[in-house]
């Protein structure tokens, strides 16, 4: 049986975390069930556990699960698991990043509280529905520095992503957690993965994760999932009961097993784009490099993060023309949106996830951002060298 005690490390957790009932059942690898709807013991039974279930509870032993909407074994073990990694009493999974913040939304402002206070740059997808207002939040924007003058009586929620997507920006998240106060601190995960950073145990009330991204880790699986304590997950799970966004059993499978790779996927991806930034670095038609290894002005890499992790961006002389070209002119880069898989990608966030930011806060057009796989990095460099050259001649 797992022991989740706090000399496990990340490794070990990834491996073992939610497994530990394997063995009495007689299996080796977690099953998946995909059963929609359950064989109901009576109608009181039936109902009860209906009700538990469609007002957040966790599913409780002899109840059944009702009906996949409400609760799937195969997604409350990946659920577990990522709990362990995060370092969180609980975390509830859903059918992809945005359904994810969608719900922390909505539970975190059910009370009335509408207000957000935002730290830009974020997810191109989590500035367009905080700018529209579409979910009846109104939005501030600040710098970190800004935040305890930002909050209001009617805060529902503080949100930052760091290392923010796509600048690499840094953010002390406990610097943060103070700021706030008692409003609660979403922190956006996603680029630093629980492997080298765990909000929670800096102050984040709330750890969000497009698990799309390296938790997958191989481009096939849509899902986010929200880390955080008993409470909190009660309320998510009330609104993903209500609203239909539950992850699907075979998401949920495909993440939990992701997560045995995690962080060896993580490190291997995280060492060759540190080579790629240095290479980048030297190179003529190269203005700037954003990467945690280089941009750190507060000293976090080491105290808040263990590692840089798998993402950078870097400028380029000539503008949005030349980084246009350049993302088209790779040959073993392929160019598309997304990030934190086993193959490279390259990316002009100006144009796609951050096209609906407003213009003041929009990334520069000769930004290309790159999220490194698990490729050798010198086949890496030698692919950006023959697409530089499209711009240098």
């Amino acid at each position: 049986m797992f022991d989740a005690s706090p000399m496990a490390t990340a490794d070990t957790r990834a491996v073992h975390a939610g497994r530990d009932d394997l063995a009495a059942l007689g299996v080796h690898v977690p099953p998946i069930d995909l059963s929609t709807t359950n064989p109901l013991p009576s109608v009181d039974a039936g109902g009860d556990a209906y009700e538990l279930l469609a007002t957040g509870g966790p599913l409780s032993p002899g109840h059944t699960p009702v009906y996949q909407r409400l609760w799937n074994p195969t997604v409350a073990r990946f659920e577990t698991a990522l709990a362990e990694l995060e370092h969180t009493g609980a975390a509830v999974a859903f059918a992809s990043g945005m359904a994810a913040l969608t719900a922390t939304l909505l539970a975190a402002t059910r009370d009335g509280q509408r207000h957000i206070v935002a730290v830009r740059p974020l997810y191109g997808g989590t500035d367009h529905v905080l700018a529209t207002g579409l979910l009846g939040t109104e939005v501030t924007w600040a710098h970190a520095d800004q935040v305890a003058h930002a909050v209001r009586p009617d805060t529902a929620l503080v949100i930052v992503e760091t290392p923010a997507n796509p600048t690499l920006d840094l953010v002390d998240i406990a610097a943060l957690a103070t700021a706030a106060g008692d409003v609660p601190l979403l922190v956006d995960n996603t680029v630093a993965t629980p492997v080298l950073q765990q909000p929670a145990r800096h102050g984040a009330a709330l750890v969000l994760h497009s698990a799309t991204k390296s938790i997958g880790g191989h481009g096939d699986v849509l899902a986010g999932v929200v880390a955080c304590d008993e409470p909190w997950a009660t309320r998510l799970r009330q609104v993903r009961a209500l609203t239909g966004a539950i992850l699907h059993p075979l998401g949920g499978y495909l993440l939990h097993r992701g997560l045995q790779t995690l962080p060896v996927r993580v490190r291997a991806q995280q060492a060759g784009a540190q080579k790629i930034a240095a290479w980048l670095a030297a190179h003529p038609a190269v203005t700037a490099v954003h990467h945690p290894g280089s941009t750190d002005p507060h000293g976090l890499v080491g105290r808040q993060m263990s590692g840089t992790g798998s993402l950078l961006a870097f400028e380029l002389r000539g503008g949005a023309p030349a980084a246009e070209a350049v993302a088209g002119a790779c040959r073993l880069i392929t160019h598309a949106v997304s990030l934190g898989g086993v193959d490279t990608l390259i990316q002009h966030p100006a144009s796609l996830t951050h096209r609906p930011v407003a213009g003041d806060a929009k990334p520069a057009a000769a930004l290309l951002r790159i999220s490194v796989g698990l490729e050798d990095p010198e086949d890496l460099c030698d692919d950006l060298a023959q697409a530089l050259a499209s711009v240098t001649g």
